[in-house]
């Protein structure tokens, strides 16, 4: 199937602004784009890119005082295919983990294992291991964080969403990620589309969407605690330790993930929020 994906973000900048921007789709998915996600912006001003510690593709421009306007519109092939659910997937012991793993282990800026690790090992670490123990984690952040656009904060951390039992999606991702990492498991943060392909109405006005991936065996695994099923038409952005590495800021935007390129949905206008 085809998906048509982009944005339109509005800022007010009240003088000239440089931005270091995460808003390109991931190169792993560079050859399924039927039509590039071009970045437009409106006054027109000069674009670099490059490539973050991460691999993500980002952009950097300097935005001009006044209005300021950024949108691009893809259009890219999707298999359909719904996230994979491998409950044989097994838990990688430390010292076998590849290095490039490992900083996925470490407390991050969201994600205090620190100070989540006793909660972790009392709540999990008797139960299954492997598939089934992200998985429970994952059962659990859904059911303890109630989802609401109202209720999201910029400084809000892993161990604040534990605490306060709220959050919108980056909060979930992080407290699933923070408790992966106590119980010596890789987790990252992702941020991408996720439109409402395959599911049933009403639809929430579109938006950017945080999930995380646990590497288990050898490779890495999508999970979602937010949804915590199984979803179709996910196109990921940029992957890092936290959201501190892929943050979202605007004043106002429209997101769009539809099937079969046309623009059903996720076009309403959203005022201010914090993904």
């Amino acid at each position: 199937m085809q998906l048509r994906v982009g944005f339109e973000m509005v800022y007010q900048c009240p003088q000239p602004t440089p931005m270091m921007l995460t808003l390109s789709i991931h190169y792993s998915r560079a050859s399924d784009l039927v039509r590039p996600d071009r970045l437009v912006t409106s006054p027109s001003v000069p674009v670099t890119a490059y490539r973050d510690l991460f691999g993500n593709w980002c952009t950097r421009i300097v935005a001009p005082a006044g209005r300021f306007v950024l949108n691009t519109d893809a259009l890219i092939n999707d298999s359909g295919a719904a996230d994979l659910v491998a409950p044989w997937a097994t838990q990688t012991p430390v010292e076998n983990l590849p290095e490039s793993t490992l900083v996925y282990l470490l407390g991050s800026r969201y994600c205090e294992t620190d100070q989540l690790s006793e909660i972790a090992w009392q709540r999990f670490g008797s139960g299954p291991i492997g598939w089934g123990r992200v998985q429970a984690i994952c059962d659990f952040v859904h059911q303890h964080i109630k989802f609401g656009y109202q209720n999201a904060s910029r400084t809000r951390t892993a161990l604040g969403g534990y605490n306060e039992g709220q959050g919108v999606c980056r909060d979930y991702a992080h407290l699933a990620i923070a408790l992966c990492r106590c119980l010596n498991i890789p987790a990252r943060y992702c941020t991408g589309y996720l439109g409402d392909v395959g599911t049933q109405p009403p639809y929430a006005p579109g938006d950017f969407a945080a999930w995380s991936e646990a590497y288990l065996g050898d490779c890495w695994y999508t999970f979602d605690a937010r949804n915590n099923t199984q979803r179709i038409g996910r196109v990921l952005i940029a992957r890092g330790r936290d959201a501190c590495d892929v943050a979202l800021s605007r004043e106002s935007f429209k997101v769009w993930t539809d099937e079969g390129g046309s623009l059903n949905f996720g076009s309403q206008l959203r005022p201010k929020a914090q993904q």
